[in-house]
């Protein structure tokens, strides 16, 4: 058997067995990067060979000692290039940030090693994880699983890339607006956003206003996700807004497989679409999802169109977005161009971040949180009256991975680098988890997601519709690129 045709949870099972070797698993994997890696640049930082093997071996000693780290022993994981890794490199994609050797990991990563997971080196990322598009001017461009010359999408797009061809078992991702699921979407894998609080990030500087961006599991199967979100999750006493219980469930393979067994007969789903037109669209993307929402209606579910109470417009909700993302984001960059001198090294959508951050009043940041609370009561209201509400993860199709970002769709001009994805703000806004499901393919070959979101701390809920959509989607051959 090629392990890396195995998901997370089938190799865990394997190793456990004695069916596979650590061994095996990593140099299999290892040759996977070789092979593909240099056609789209998704892994970085890759750690020295004999180095990998030689911790693959002390895990296999362990499992004959009778003794396993968790449901992750020994497996190959490359690890998201904003999170800290002990010992090494964490760029961020900038050239400020190129010498940056962490001396100890985030909490994130402390909780996968534990759960017996060998970092074997980084995914690529955006500079910063701005913008939905991963490229940067330390380690270049990652492109689309399905076609070279497309974008992975970001910022999670080394990470979804290196799960479509099959070079890592599983993924750790995050996502403000959208990272872990824009990029699922545009390589056919899957990703899921957790609720507000699920997944606690220590260190950070702002404990408090800063939530609007978490990490969380990537997975070509809904089972691994489910598994690494319940290695990732769980309070911590330093982040005071942490979800204070852990997820039941997923401690194991076969806990999790039963936590997500459910029927999903008489769940509705409202499609929210294009939301009456204020997303422009590009031509495909919401025939995708339609078809992607016939699926579930074949396993019982009911859809129906739905909209957005209009107790807030979107218009102030986007202004809300961006003054909120100037204040956390752009007041976050800030002191690494303390120096005039060092400004050149960062690129104009961060720089323009920063500006942003640094013209804002306090009163215009108080009026955006009014905004966001308003906006968080109108999805409230709707999620009383559906299960979930579906949205394309994206607003294009991947796009020419030598563009920097969309200016027009649909012949509307794109006034910042990330309008043409705003369809991706509304779960984080309001703080809800949402999962991206495979939707299926457009006309040229290129894959599109569908998010489902569901209220506050649903998480589980959200992972079981998930699961059962996946039932669906043999012939979509998910993680074969």
């Amino acid at each position: 058997m090629d392990p890396t045709d195995l998901n997370a949870a089938e190799l865990s099972e394997a190793v456990h067995a004695g069916d596979l070797s650590c061994r095996e698993v990593m140099a299999a994997h290892l040759d996977r990067i070789d092979a593909r890696n240099p056609a789209v640049n998704a892994i970085v930082s890759l750690r020295p060979r004999d180095e990998l093997m030689a911790e693959a071996a002390a895990c296999d000693e362990e499992l004959a000692a009778g003794f396993t780290r968790g449901w992750l022993h020994g497996l190959p994981i490359a690890v998201k290039d904003l999170a800290l890794t002990k010992g090494l490199r964490t760029t961020s994609g900038s050239r400020l940030l190129t010498d940056l050797v962490p001396e100890a990991d985030c909490l994130m990563v402390a909780r996968m090693r534990a759960a017996g997971c060998l970092v074997i080196g980084k995914t690529n990322v955006p500079e910063f994880g701005l913008g939905s598009h991963t490229y940067n001017d330390v380690f270049g461009t990652t492109v689309n699983a399905y076609d070279p010359t497309r974008s992975a999408g970001g910022s999670s797009g080394g990470a979804a890339v290196a799960l479509a061809t099959r070079m890592v078992p599983v993924a750790d991702g995050s996502d403000y607006m959208g990272s872990l699921r824009n990029p699922a979407g545009w390589n056919n894998v899957f990703g899921f956003r957790p609720s507000q609080g699920r997944v606690p990030a220590w260190p950070t500087l702002d404990a408090f206003v800063g939530q609007l961006s978490t990490e969380g599991p990537m997975g070509r199967s809904v089972l691994d996700m489910a598994l690494l979100l319940g290695t990732q999750a769980g309070p911590d006493l330093r982040v005071p807004l942490a979800i204070d219980s852990r997820l039941a469930g997923l401690d194991t393979v076969a806990d999790a497989r039963l936590t997500l067994a459910d029927e999903p007969a008489g769940v509705r789903v409202g499609w929210l679409a294009d939301l009456g037109g204020h997303l422009a669209m590009e031509p495909g993307v919401l025939d995708t999802c339609q078809a992607a929402l016939h699926r579930l209606e074949a396993l019982g579910c009911t859809v129906e169109p739905v909209a957005l109470p209009s107790t807030v417009s979107l218009d102030q909700v986007w202004d809300a977005w961006v003054t909120w993302r100037h204040q956390v984001v752009g007041n976050g960059l800030a002191p690494l161009v303390a120096d005039p001198a060092r400004r050149a090294l960062m690129k104009p959508e961060a720089q323009w971040e920063v500006d942003g951050g640094a013209a804002l009043s306090g009163a215009r940041f108080a009026a955006a949180a009014q905004v966001r609370t308003a906006f968080h009561r109108a999805m409230v209201d709707l999620l009383r009256h559906v299960d979930v509400v579906a949205l394309p993860t994206a607003q294009v199709w991947p796009f020419a991975a030598d563009l920097h970002w969309p200016a027009t769709v649909a012949g509307r001009n794109m006034d910042t680098y990330h309008r043409w994805m705003e369809v991706t703000i509304y779960a984080t806004f309001a703080g809800l988890p949402a999962v991206a499901v495979p939707a299926g393919f457009g006309a040229a070959g290129l894959p599109m997601g569908l998010q489902l979101i569901g209220p506050q701390r649903a998480d589980l809920d959200v992972l079981r519709l998930a699961a059962a959509y996946e039932t669906t989607i043999s012939d979509l051959r998910v993680g074969q690129a």
